[in-house]
């Protein structure tokens, strides 16, 4: 990190937080597959983490702070709270708190709390800004039907995607039919909008000293089931986690048809951005909820 960009982020923070700030020590971190991580300690013991970037992803830094703002607001699981963001010449930065993460996991602690922050709601689906789901643009404009919803903002942009991306055609013809068949997975089914996290893999949560902890968000109003869908995506969640959710907020027997329909949106989003054979994946994702839906 060079000097002048250390500078910024010691104004920044300093001017977030009312004290000033001089970094005293500064050190590479885990910053995912898409930013660069940073752990800045203060000469007064202050500890923070920093995510870099081109400059043109600071609308993405910003997005994600206020995602972390509505997460924290609604105080039913904890978030690392966003400090500051802004830019510099060709780079961008988000300031969070630091969070010592590891030591004794609470699976079950996570999942009554991931239910508890299903429970808050507002009137559409969607969001007041649009954010992103990895570094793809992901829009949030609210619509009080989620079937429109979920149709026009997030399974079709992926397709359009996928077109763009030169997808198989059958992917792509059959991702049209799809598209009209949605309202057959949901019978009788009239989801709430609930606060999602929106990109609920096993990589985006942690323990602070037990505590369960939740960062990385694509923050929007949606179906709870979609996130929990996610978490069955990459591996799955402990036991333990899905028995207190169900325990906390019993899921609908639908689930079971629909999680492969939220995951298609995240299966797709992986082909968009790194190819490869998740194009045959969603291919046979599309196949088998076709065949679902009769």
């Amino acid at each position: 990190m060079n000097f002048a960009l250390l500078a910024d982020l010691a104004a920044a923070i300093g001017a977030a937080s009312g004290l000033p700030f001089t970094c005293e020590r500064h050190s590479i971190q885990g910053g995912g597959c898409i930013n660069r991580g940073y752990s800045l300690i203060g000469r007064d013991g202050r500890h923070y983490f920093a995510k870099l970037n081109e400059a043109d992803r600071l609308d993405q830094f910003e997005a994600e702070a206020a995602g972390l703002c509505d997460l924290e607001a609604a105080g039913a699981i904890r978030v690392p709270h966003p400090v500051a963001s802004g830019s510099r010449g060709n780079g961008a930065f988000l300031v969070l708190e630091w969070l010592n993460l590891g030591g004794r996991e609470r699976p079950a602690d996570l999942g009554r709390q991931l239910a508890l922050l299903h429970r808050h709601s507002q009137a559409d689906f969607g969001w007041w800004r649009d954010n992103h789901i990895g570094s793809t643009p992901q829009h949030n404009a609210p619509m009080p039907d989620w079937i429109a919803f979920y149709r026009a903002w997030r399974l079709r942009p992926q397709f359009e995607l996928a077109r763009h991306n030169a997808a198989p055609r059958g992917l792509l013809r059959q991702g049209e039919r799809l598209l009209e068949r949605l309202e057959a997975f949901f019978p009788g089914y009239h989801p709430m909008p609930s606060l999602l996290h929106g990109d609920l893999w096993g990589g985006n949560h942690g323990y602070a000293d037990g505590v369960p902890v939740l960062f990385d968000p694509a923050v929007y109003y949606g179906d709870r089931e979609v996130d929990l869908a996610m978490t069955e995506l990459f591996g799955g969640y402990p036991a333990d986690f899905y028995a207190a959710y169900r325990e906390a907020w019993p899921l609908d027997p639908g689930y079971r048809v629909r999680k492969p329909l939220y995951n298609l949106y995240h299966v797709l989003n992986h082909f968009n951005l790194f190819g490869g054979g998740y194009a045959a994946q969603a291919e046979a994702m599309v196949r088998r909820l076709l065949a679902e839906a009769g």
